[in-house]
């Protein structure tokens, strides 16, 4: 018996390979789909409650009014977690939000890369995806700001669950010398600290050995040197007492550096900060091991920074273009290596400042405005 064979019409055939075409480019365009929205969802960043955000407007934080947590864009559901349980602690982790990314722009006003944020909840962008020494600083630098925001509120009485600092007494504070006083609670500061900002990489699940396994070692490292930096550096602040000020007695209490010193330090870091990789355990080594391997204070990075002289997509990288540069310098504000060799465009630009104070009694300041033409150089 002979086996027939079917043959197809073209119409037919057409109609069926373009059937099965279809279902490849739809599930191409599925799979690209959940891959970009993998990125989108991995791009979200807690650092966002420190831009414009609900956060900071005092009439979402009404008891009772609107469930805050659900505007709150870019929070993992552990972070979402906290956020329910202590809402009124949200508007201090968006300020110390603030507070790192501000630092964070001080610190890198002279670089190529120079802290720049974006218009979305990512905040810095696609730059945050690499593991470079700049987004090690990044992390460091908000976790910081987070322990100083809270720390303070505590003292300031803005928070139900903490109040005062109960740090125990210095041992080499001189025995006449008071120790009370209401000091930044920095112990309920670094607790919360690391149980919010930590929260989502901790409850992010990936192959032991993986890049994704990588950098959520990275980043806890790197919180944890913002966070401790914040409270080595918290020192004794003292307040005299005593008839027409003898400073006979003096009243002390623990309070939190000024932040500036805190990005400086944590800039020092950066500087030095060490490149490394995964070991055959899952656990992060020194790529040279020739070197001291670093604390729990240093800077550590897994990935090369991405070049950050052109514009790149990929990268996330914004370019040196447009950048105003300082003819005269040799640094990295120079309009050398800030344009990359590209060179520069000068321009004239007036300025208005004030002059010519002088104190009149009693008592104010009155000043004179100046202006004067300066010379401007900007990269090509």
């Amino acid at each position: 018996m002979k086996k027939s064979i079917g043959i197809l019409s073209p119409g037919v055939a057409l109609g069926m390979a373009g059937r099965a075409m279809s279902s490849k480019f739809f599930l191409m365009a599925l799979a690209m789909f959940f891959s970009f929205a993998q990125v989108v969802i991995e791009a979200n960043s807690w650092w966002s409650l420190g831009m414009n955000n609900p956060v900071q407007m005092s009439e979402v934080y009404i008891i009772g009014a609107q469930p805050l947590c659900s505007q709150l864009a870019g929070l993992s559901q552990g972070q979402k977690k906290l956020c329910h349980l202590y809402q009124d602690h949200m508007q201090y982790i968006g300020e110390g939000a603030k507070t790192g990314i501000k630092e964070c722009q001080y610190q890198f006003r002279h670089r190529r890369w120079n802290c720049s944020t974006v218009d979305n909840t990512s905040v810095f962008g696609r730059v945050m995806q690499i593991g470079s020494r700049e987004t090690a600083f990044t992390y460091a630098v908000s976790a910081a700001g987070v322990v100083n925001a809270m720390s303070r509120a505590c003292r300031e009485g803005e928070l139900s669950t903490c109040g005062c600092s109960r740090a125990a007494r210095p041992k080499d504070l001189p025995r006449d010398w008071l120790w009370g006083g209401c000091g930044d609670n920095i112990d309920y500061g670094y607790r919360f600290a690391k149980e919010f900002v930590d929260a989502r990489e901790r409850e992010r699940i990936h192959a032991k050995g993986s890049y994704e396994s990588a950098r959520i070692l990275m980043n806890l490292h790197n919180n944890e040197a913002g966070r401790r930096t914040v409270y080595n550096l918290a020192d004794v602040a003292c307040k005299c007492h005593g008839v027409s000020g003898s400073c006979s007695l003096k009243t002390c209490w623990l309070q939190l550096a000024d932040f500036r010193k805190v990005g400086d330090a944590l800039k020092e870091k950066y500087d030095s900060a060490a490149a490394m990789r995964l070991n055959s355990r899952g656990k992060l080594v020194q790529v040279n091991s020739r070197f001291n391997s670093p604390t729990t204070q240093d800077l550590v990075y897994i990935d090369p920074s991405p070049d950050y002289c052109v514009r790149n997509e990929s990268t996330g990288s914004l370019g040196t273009q447009g950048r105003l540069c300082n003819k005269t310098s040799e640094g990295m504000d120079g309009c050398e290596l800030m344009c990359c060799g590209r060179g520069y465009d000068q321009f004239k630009t007036v300025q208005t400042e004030r002059c010519h104070c002088k104190f009149h009694w009693c008592c104010y300041v009155k000043c004179k405005k100046c202006t004067e033409i300066v010379d401007q150089f900007v990269c090509k």
